[in-house]
């Protein structure tokens, strides 16, 4: 056309720029470059080209074509400013709208019902409703388009309010709009409007279900959502993958039942089993309800997976304890986000794994992965489980690096954290800093500083608690309960455990039951623990009895204890504590018969002594001591500082408490035993691993034996050390030969 001289025709060139610009072979560029060699372009040939960088996703463009024509001799017309005006709505640029909304009133187009309703919509997507609503308000001629852009702005906002005032001002209400209108009652819950508004529609599509059992789903009125779905496909409805998505998970919070492979067989029937939407809801459902052999038939035939088919399979190995199966889908992904990272993480968190969870945390890091909040809880909470203070201090300063914002669930899992690790200070900054604090914030720090040996900061926030206007709730009693039997006061933990039902219509469970149990029975007042046990309106669980066996124990009751003992014994035949403490029981009274009966039943019932376990942190690395360990790297240097502190226990007058210790080996054999038992070994290892004045901090699997509870004290004395030791019960802070827990555990 360029050498025949047709690209002088503006018509002929207007449908070969026409052709170049719709065609997905040829660059904007070249229609670019074809529209300057065009004598004289109209207005025609300008829109078309405008119009082509939208469509072509290249919006951009528009603006300088638009300016480019207004430098030539073609003046816009009624179509030109919908196109610029529009290309502005998709880069949600107003400063641009608003100068080509003055270029209309400039060019007299102000009154183009076309052209005001393309600005009614770029001024709603940019979140202007109020110049929207102007124009809508001055507009000489309303269509149907105006009503629906104004109305669809106030849906897109979510003002429930004036949108149903429009919906409702509309001349003619059609389905599209009354389906948003659904769609946003949902989301605001106000779900009978929505069913109203529904039964009201006098022509119904597909959408129309749709909204209305994802309203249902989404509201958690689960059964409501199935009756629906039942009752449009005995209309007769078609279906797509939404309405099947919102039905499947309206089944799966109804619990294992045979709807969902109802669903299931509609899937397959209407050719929606190749659509990884409705798939990925399949997964989760078979998993969720543990049927994870079906799940994994899924997976594996699943010809097209996304991240969230990856992610709902290992969710669904995790929920049913999987976690082998898990990890090796987890290390098979060709691709992992920051969910499936989050997802592995809080699996082995969930499962008591917590050396992994930190190691996957440590991989995770390597990989440059962002964590999200739910990432960080389950970190916090292996660090508190581990007592690794330095991993979980150094996860609270990347959550300040990074501006995380600390909200009621992370900041009560920190302050649960720092107070399991015996760092007091730190907690109480952290709650201290909480703009907002959830009952589960008290409760952390109430329990906390219980566990710690700080009644009556315990006692002082709880109280403060209730001034606050917080009510308190089961676990708090638990933690005020915990403080009592901590103590051992007795009289105030009545009073509390009666002002429970009393004053806040709180039915006490079986944990506080536990606790004033374990009370009365630390107190010798082993009748009145009994006559508790026997009174209780649940049927005892065996912490309970074990919390009378122990007191048992403490106080030389022979004949309760055996009884209670082998009730025990029969409760839980393969629990090793309980048969441990009446051993212990029988060995104190020195019944060595019964002791050596009741051992034989264990061998017999194949019931082993879970070994005493303490961890030490040390420069981020958390080390494990067995009884008599002998395989940790610096054992020659461990063996130097027992020999250490075996001689200044004896300065000090130390003499070992052999009570407890096997009855069929010597004296000086039970002695060289408890001198390795792991509380001492990790001591040892603390004394050379962590600098003073910093404290040694250790975890135990187990209840700390009396005899290492007495070392400890003098060992704190004679190496001017701090030692913090958490067992399973509570904390010990040893300072200058004293135990915060005045000897009363």
């Amino acid at each position: 056309m360029v050498a025949s001289g047709f690209i002088r025709d503006t018509f002929a060139a207007s449908r070969l720029l026409s052709f170049s610009s719709a065609s997905p072979f040829l660059g904007l560029d070249y229609s670019r470059r074809l529209l300057h060699q065009i004598d004289n372009p109209n207005a025609f040939t300008w829109n078309t080209l405008m119009r082509a960088c939208i469509r072509r996703n290249s919006p951009q463009f528009s603006l300088p074509l638009y300016r480019l024509m207004l430098g030539s001799d073609s003046a816009p017309d009624s179509y030109t400013h919908p196109i610029v005006v529009h290309a502005s709505a998709v880069r949600s640029s107003e400063v641009e709208g608003k100068l080509i909304h003055a270029h209309v009133v400039k060019f007299g187009f102000d009154s183009d019902v076309y052209v005001l309703n393309t600005l009614i919509n770029m001024y709603s997507v940019c979140g202007n409703l109020t110049d929207a609503r102007l124009l809508f308000d001055r507009s000489p001629v309303l269509d149907s388009v105006s009503w629906n852009s104004m109305f669809s702005a106030h849906v897109h906002a979510g003002d429930v309010k004036e949108a149903f005032r429009i919906f409702d001002s509309m001349p003619e209400q059609n389905t599209i709009a009354a389906n948003s209108m659904i769609a946003l009652f949902g989301k605001c819950n106000l779900v009978s409007d929505a069913r109203k508004l529904f039964d009201g529609m006098d022509a119904r599509d597909m959408v129309s279900w749709t909204a209305m059992i994802s309203c249902y789903e989404q509201n958690e009125l689960f059964a409501e959502a199935w009756e629906l779905f039942h009752r449009m496909k005995k209309e007769g409805v078609s279906m797509d993958e939404v309405v099947m998505v919102s039905a499947l998970s309206a089944c799966t919070k109804l619990g294992p039942s045979k709807k969902g492979e109802v669903i299931h067989g509609l899937i397959i029937k209407d050719g929606l089993d190749c659509y990884v939407n409705p798939q990925n809801a399949l997964i989760y459902m078979y998993s969720i309800h543990g049927n994870i052999v079906a799940a994994r038939q899924l997976f594996d035939s699943c010809s097209f997976l996304d991240q969230i088919s990856w992610n709902s399979m290992i969710s669904g190995y995790l929920k049913c304890g999987l976690i082998g199966e898990a990890r090796a889908l987890f290390d098979a992904m060709p691709l992992k986000d920051a969910v499936s990272w989050s997802t592995m993480i809080a699996g082995y968190a969930q499962h008591d794994q917590f050396m992994e969870t930190l190691e996957l945390f440590s991989e995770m890091q390597v990989g440059h992965i962002k964590p999200d909040e739910t990432t960080f809880v389950s970190v916090i909470s292996a660090c508190a489980r581990l007592s690794a203070l330095e991993q979980g201090k150094w996860v609270h300063a990347y959550i300040k690096k990074n501006g995380f914002a600390i909200n009621v669930f992370l900041g009560t899992t920190l302050i649960d954290m720092y107070m399991k690790c015996g760092t007091l200070e730190t907690a109480m900054e952290v709650f201290n800093g909480m703009k907002h604090r959830g009952t589960s914030t008290w409760n952390a720090v109430i329990l906390g500083l219980a566990m710690n040996g700080l009644i009556k900061e315990s006692f002082e926030k709880f109280e403060e608690m209730k001034s606050c206007g917080v009510p308190p709730n089961e676990i708090t009693f638990v933690g005020v309960l915990g403080a009592c039997r901590h103590s051992g006061l007795v009289d105030e933990g009545r009073q509390h455990f009666n002002t429970m039902k009393q004053v806040h219509g709180i039915l006490p469970n079986i944990k506080h039951y536990g606790c004033m149990v374990d009370l009365l029975g630390r107190a010798g007042l082993l009748r009145e623990a009994e006559e508790l046990v026997e009174s209780m309106p649940m049927t005892p669980d065996v912490a309970t009895w074990g919390a009378l066996l122990g007191a048992c124990k403490k106080h030389g009751a022979i004949d309760v204890g055996e009884r209670v003992g082998k009730k025990l014994i029969e409760l839980e035949p393969h629990h090793d504590g309980f048969h441990v403490l009446l051993a212990n029981i029988y060995a104190s009274k020195g019944k060595w018969d019964d002791v050596m009966e009741l051992r034989g039943t264990m061998r017999q019932r194949g019931v082993m002594k879970i070994p005493g376990c303490s961890m030490i942190e040390s420069d981020g690395v958390i080390h494990e001591f067995l009884a008599g360990d002998r395989t940790h790297p610096d054992i020659e240097k461990i063996d130097k500082t027992l020999e250490e502190m075996t001689r200044r226990l004896k300065l000090e007058g130390y003499h070992p408490d052999t009570t407890d210790v096997a009855y069929d080996i010597e004296e000086e054999e039970k002695e060289t035993t408890l001198y390795r038992h792991s509380e001492k070994l990790a001591i040892a290892f603390g004394l050379i691993s962590t600098p003073p004045p910093a404290p040694i901090r250790i975890m135990k699997n187990l209840r700390i034996c009396g005899d290492c509870h007495d070392a400890a004290k003098i060992i704190s004395r004679a190496f001017q050390r701090e030692i913090i030791l958490r067992d399973r019960q509570r904390f010990h802070h040893f300072r200058q030969g004293l135990c915060s827990c005045t000897d009363f555990w």
